[in-house]
């Protein structure tokens, strides 16, 4: 079984067909108000990347839609190119506009050419600076042969005593308590010799007076 679809009631289809005039009227309108061309102004750059404001040309607003342009650039000697890029919204304000890849440093011929919301078109010079490399740290600072120089604090000699600690008593060496050793038992060997031939004269004696 087929489903016709339902026709509109006659107020519904009256309402709808009043309805689109009237959209159609605002819309020209607005599009009235702020004009048919674009109005597109080259900035400068920032690192590399083109920036541009891009307004209505009647009133001067920042356009709300999404804007359709490309960016050609051709060096001062005509050798080099770049481009096309395209135009993003950028940060500097509701119409700034920008590029998302950079040029090389030197004097550009720079074109800007919009298709929508309108047509538009601006072309100007810019110059992109070289920027200059940091200058390196003297922490970082390298060697005529490339390497970086590290300085190391020199450590004291292990010899040197610090101002105010009392120094310590000498040992004594083993050669001293050798000779020690030895004067002892010479002293102790002839105290006994001495001892023996005491004794040994006082029995002879005895002897003696012995009838």
């Amino acid at each position: 079984m087929t489903t016709r679809p339902r026709p509109l009631p006659f107020p519904a289809a009256l309402g709808l067909a009043l309805l689109l005039p009237v959209q159609a009227v605002a819309l020209a309108g607005a599009a009235h108000a702020h004009g048919d061309t674009l109005k597109v102004v080259i900035t400068g750059q920032q690192a590399g990347r083109v920036t541009a404001d891009v307004t209505w040309e009647n009133d001067g607003d920042a356009v709300e839609e999404a804007v359709a342009a490309t960016v050609n650039a051709v060096s001062a000697d005509g050798a080099r190119t770049a481009g096309p890029w395209r135009l993003v919204r950028g940060t500097g304000g509701a119409a700034t506009w920008t590029t998302a890849e950079a040029l090389p440093p030197g004097t550009w011929t720079v074109t800007v050419d919009a298709g929508f919301p309108s047509l538009g078109h601006a072309q100007g010079e810019l110059a992109v600076p070289v920027v200059d490399p940091a200058p390196p740290t003297a922490s970082s600072a390298a060697s005529p042969s490339g390497a970086p120089v590290t300085t190391t604090p020199s450590a004291p000699p292990a010899s040197a005593t610090p101002a105010g600690t009392p120094s310590a008593s000498p040992a004594t060496s083993p050669a001293s308590d050798s000779g020690a050793a030895g004067w002892w038992t010479t002293v102790g060997v002839a105290g006994i010799a001495l001892a023996g031939a005491a004794a040994g004269i006082l029995l002879r004696r005895r002897r003696l007076r012995r009838p």
